[in-house]
């Protein structure tokens, strides 16, 4: 029984050799003739097609994209002398930060770092032990 299958894997291999053979045998025929199927005069103008068609296909880009500012216009307005000035006066009449910053034209961020610095914030003490 054992050396019947032996004798039928034997066979099966040998029929498997001689079937690549035969497609070993038929690929360049094949390959040569793929550039006539598909409308190429010739095997140079295909390979040409192909390396186009590949270059073609978009990169995927990875991370954000910069943020590109417009020309002559500033990221980041500057906090002249009037505007502390005024964030001060703001403060001393007890606006609230987003209101004085509507007013002078720069951020809420801005506004109180120049709250800290005029002392208008309270420090935490530190926790009792």
């Amino acid at each position: 029984m054992l050396t019947q299958k032996i004798a039928q894997l034997i066979k099966l291999k040998s029929a498997v050799a001689k079937q690549e053979a035969a497609i070993a045998a038929h690929l360049p025929s094949a390959l040569a003739a793929l550039p006539e199927a598909y409308g190429y005069p010739s095997v140079a103008a295909f390979i040409k097609a192909l390396k186009q068609a590949a270059s073609s296909k978009p990169k995927a880009k990875r991370g954000r994209k910069a943020k590109v500012a417009k020309p002559g216009k500033r990221k980041r307005a500057k906090v002249t002398d009037e505007i502390k000035a005024a964030v001060k006066a703001g403060f001393e009449a007890g606006k609230r930060a987003g209101a004085i910053a509507k007013e002078t034209g720069i951020s809420v961020a801005s506004v109180q770092v120049l709250k800290k610095a005029f002392g208008f914030t309270k420090t935490r003490g530190k926790a009792s032990a």
